[in-house]
């Protein structure tokens, strides 16, 4: 008679549990890094002079710590004119959007009516438009307005790039929406403009929230047309001020360059931290259709 030996399930499930938890610790540590080290780097070197940057290695801590080259970026960068400007151009736009786009996706997915469905793809066709194809024929435009050298072509054309995507997406969250709270609304006596503004934007405030930081971020980090549409200095938005630390013959004033690129991320990082959530919670709410 013969005995078998118990197999040890346990102790393999266990060796094989710990092996994958090690190794997913070692990727997010790698990611972290990655992610990371950038920004720690970019802040570092923000201290630096500039001989640090010809003389040592690329990778080496400041030996001493100048302090100035923030000083310097806030005068020569001229941040806080330019974040005005940016903060004027954005938040105009970013309103703008939100509003005409919203109330044309109410418009397009809650009403009925006919050749609704064909003005929604055209609609969405101006995703495929590049901005470069379009930026001649706007300033050609613009300029023949007198309109150049002002803040109104940029916010013009940033409405006009954002309103594809944003109608496409308010869309989706309206169509979550059940269809009988504007139906018992309408019963109760509710024109099609208290359905929009009392019914509608409050059941998909968190993806007009969700949007609105999307379109902040985006207009906010434009560089090209901002470059394009505006040569005054008076008038530059924050990512063209960036281009102030170029000197006569092409050279960059790193120290201060990394200490006005340090404030602006840094900004916007905690920024970012601060309405992350509510972001994660917009973008899964228009993921789920009622």
């Amino acid at each position: 008679m013969t005995t078998r030996k118990p197999q040890r399930h346990g102790s393999g499930t266990l060796v094989a549990g710990l092996s994958r938890r090690t190794l997913t610790n070692v990727l997010i540590a790698l990611i972290l890094i990655i992610e990371i080290y950038p920004l720690f780097w970019i802040f570092t070197s923000s201290f630096k002079d500039q001989d640090d940057f010809t003389t040592k290695p690329l990778w080496s801590m400041p030996e001493h710590w100048n302090f100035s080259n923030y000083v310097t970026a806030w005068v020569t960068g001229d941040i806080g004119t330019t974040a005005r400007n940016s903060l004027i151009v954005t938040l105009v736009s970013m309103v703008v959007i939100l509003l005409i786009g919203s109330a044309a996706a109410f418009a397009l997915e809650v009403m009925i009516w006919r050749g609704r469905s064909s003005i929604l793809m055209f609609v969405i066709g101006g995703l495929m438009v590049p901005t470069q194809l379009i930026l001649l024929p706007l300033f050609t435009i613009y300029f023949k307005l007198g309109l150049t050298n002002s803040l109104i072509p940029l916010i013009i054309t940033y409405i006009g790039q954002g309103l594809p995507l944003t109608v496409f997406l308010m869309a989706t969250y309206f169509r979550a929406v059940p269809r009988e709270l504007f139906e018992a609304a309408a019963l109760d006596g509710a024109g099609i403009f208290r359905c929009f503004f009392s019914v509608g934007l409050p059941l998909v405030r968190n993806g007009i929230f969700t949007l609105g930081m999307l379109l902040f971020f985006s207009i906010w980090n434009d560089l090209l047309v901002a470059l394009t549409f505006n040569a005054k200095p008076s008038l530059a938005t924050i990512q063209v001020g960036l281009l102030n630390f170029s000197g006569q013959y092409g050279e960059v004033a790193l120290g201060p360059l990394l200490a006005a690129i340090s404030i602006i991320i840094f900004a916007m990082l905690i920024v970012y931290a601060l309405i992350n959530q509510r972001v994660m919670r917009g973008i899964t709410a228009g993921s789920v259709k009622g």
